[in-house]
């Protein structure tokens, strides 16, 4: 009987759309050097150029962390299941005597009294939840209904760090804004909502992204730090932070149908480095914009994130510190994978390298812009008027969208034709090339996905092909403004 290999949902493109896969072998190594063979698109995805598993990819059997074990080389028997979990991201200063913390006034015992009287959180608890400063990084998808319950549970302090605005395609998933808010920032309309649930807390707001300058300045006034972070950079920069200052990082994310929670930076529990040391590559990893998530999916993480800060708070129960939750909204599954402190982490390691905060734009591979497309000369870059003004003298052009079939459904420029990225290498016959063949313009939704398109394409031979700049909502905002935007 096989071993069987449970693929992520990042990683089901490469499998067929397979969740799980059967493949022989006596080592890890081994089978994942076949899951590799057979679905040779997942390769590049799991191994370095030089054979070496990725550094953002890790690997359980049976849920058990292998990194501390023999790592690859784990023996695997037919009764084995190996996961594959790639990336997709001290003590606190919490008081410790009684007598520092605040009082409770008639109106805190008539609003938390289904607290008051659970014996776990009783009078000194919601007094400790008075007492409490907590941040919630990003005010979107997890830290709406984060700090939504965290307001209601009466955390004193309550910080939202975020600098966008609410847009409609936010309130499918942030649930601390109405339609009345599109187009306002979104803190002034979090901090109105959540002061309106709970007048008796403060809420602070730091307006501006989270940077290697001033997040430690920010961070060192809170307790806890809930990461609602929704790139790269910003997930290693808290992490980071937090265990420089020795604050407790509750971790979450999400995507498609899949969401992780975990407790960092803890004194003695890993850290957020220790399960992912390096960030994956540009692209690699795609976000919730080009991927989608389901609305309810940050809804089920944040709020778990939610509890891990309270309980630390309150000091009950088991935190998530030491285990990774993997959640699967679709099977309605729950996972929990046991981590462990890495001696050599670079941060929190017995030797660490990091003493201070980096550039962490540059260290994610996406410096200066982020989010940024993979840089192309100009000649191989077309703008949507140019494409407009080619379609209207009827010149020759075949237009490639790279996008996914959904997003295909909502909008698309007439005459395209489309082709998955993901399955733009098993289906090159379809490029036209050679003498006489049309100029090609390849398009996404905003230029990231098309740029890597374009750079596969020319590695393939393909000459006369060009990415369209801004994609597809670019021609929307300035060709057909008739077309639904997502």
């Amino acid at each position: 009987m096989p071993v069987r290999i449970l693929i992520p949902t990042p990683l089901r493109p490469y499998t067929d759309h397979q969740s799980s896969v059967e493949v022989e072998g006596r080592t890890v190594s081994e089978v994942l050097r076949q899951l590799a063979e057979r679905h040779t698109e997942l390769g590049p995805h799991l191994f370095r150029d030089d054979g070496r598993l990725r550094s953002f990819v890790n690997l359980y059997v049976n849920d058990e962390d292998i990194r501390h074990l023999a790592g690859e080389g784990t023996a695997v028997s037919d009764s084995d299941t190996v996961s594959i979990v790639p990336s997709v991201a001290g003590g606190s200063g919490l008081a410790d005597s009684v007598a520092d913390l605040p009082q409770l006034t008639q109106d805190d015992v008539a609003r938390y009294s289904r607290h008051l009287i659970m014996p776990e959180v009783g009078v000194e608890g919601q007094r400790r939840l008075k007492a409490a400063r907590v941040l919630c990084v990003g005010a979107g998808g997890l830290g709406s209904p984060a700090s939504l319950y965290l307001a209601a549970a009466g955390v004193g302090t309550l910080g939202l760090v975020d600098f966008d605005v609410v847009d409609t395609s936010n309130l499918q998933r942030q649930i601390l804004y109405g339609t009345s808010d599109v187009g306002r920032p979104k803190l002034l309309a979090a901090r109105e909502r959540l002061s309106g649930l709970n007048p008796g807390i403060e809420v602070v707001t730091h307006e501006g992204p989270l940077t290697s300058a001033n997040a430690l300045q920010i961070l060192r006034d809170y307790d806890i730090v809930v990461d609602g972070a929704d790139n790269f950079p910003a997930r290693y920069l808290v992490n980071d932070a937090c265990v420089l200052l020795g604050k407790p990082n509750v971790y979450g994310s999400i995507f498609r149908f899949d969401g992780q929670a975990s407790v960092f930076a803890t004194a003695d529990g890993p850290c957020y480095r220790c399960l992912y040391p390096e960030p994956p590559p540009p692209g690699l990893v795609p976000s919730c914009a080009e991927g989608g998530v389901l609305g309810i999916l940050p809804g089920i993480i944040g709020t778990i994130q939610a509890a891990e800060a309270i309980k630390l708070i309150i000091g009950a129960g088991e935190s998530l510190a030491g285990r990774l939750m993997l959640f699967d909204v679709l099977d309605m599954s729950i996972r929990m994978m046991k981590l462990k402190r890495d001696p050599d982490c670079a941060v929190c390691g017995q030797r660490p390298t990091i003493r201070q905060l980096i550039d962490y734009d540059q260290f994610c591979g996406i410096a200066p812009a982020r989010n940024a497309a993979p840089s192309l000369p100009p000649d191989f870059v077309t703008s949507v008027e140019a494409l407009a003004d080619r379609i209207r003298r009827r010149e020759r052009v075949w237009i490639l969208d790279v996008r996914e079939p959904r997003e295909f459904e909502i909008c698309r420029i007439p005459g395209s034709s489309l082709i998955p990225l993901g399955d733009l290498t098993r289906r090159l016959e379809e490029i036209p090339r050679g003498d006489g063949a049309p100029d090609i313009v390849v398009h996404c939704k905003s230029g990231v996905r098309s740029a890597k398109a374009v750079a596969l394409l020319r590695q393939q031979g393909v000459e006369r092909v060009k990415n369209l700049e801004g994609g597809i909502l670019a021609w929307i905002d300035r060709i057909d403004p008739s077309q639904s935007k997502y």
